[in-house]
């Protein structure tokens, strides 16, 4: 099973405040412990939301894009991990240990897997069509 960590942003980090070259050590640390056992797939810091946007699809197609930064930092995602575990209850003791600021919070979730569409795909031509996406995306260079 796959799953999402999402970090909580902090007034530091929507600050842009750095991690300290100690708990940047700790954070790679605990991230080759991932790697060794075998259950870290990716994982990413984010920018604070002053970088970022917001885009709403409203009612008759209608668009709103909001520019950050954005006002309840405790809402937001600083970054985010995806480790590949065997139960929620494992996924959740590898991160009970991530070495995270006092006050931040952990979210995890499961990801969706392509079995998990067979309801509403019983011929299983848009899993088909999903796969053909991805494996194209990972041959191609990244833009940006």
């Amino acid at each position: 099973m796959k799953f999402i960590i999402l970090g909580s942003a902090t007034k530091d980090s929507e600050a842009g405040v750095l991690p300290t070259s100690e708990e940047m050590s700790k954070m790679i640390e605990f991230q080759e412990e991932l790697v060794n056992a075998g259950v870290y797939v990716a994982g990413e810091g984010l920018q604070r939301s002053a970088k970022g946007a917001r885009i709403t699809f409203g009612a008759g197609g209608k668009t709103t894009i909001k520019n950050g930064p954005f006002t309840e930092a405790k809402e937001l995602i600083a970054g985010f991990s995806i480790i590949q575990t065997k139960s929620l209850d494992e996924a959740i003791a590898w991160m009970s240990r991530m070495p995270v600021p006092e006050g931040s919070s952990l979210e995890v979730r499961q990801l969706f897997t392509d079995e998990d569409f067979a309801p509403i795909d019983p011929t299983g031509e848009l899993r088909e069509q999903d796969a053909n996406n991805r494996a194209q995306a990972e041959k191609q260079p990244t833009k940006g």
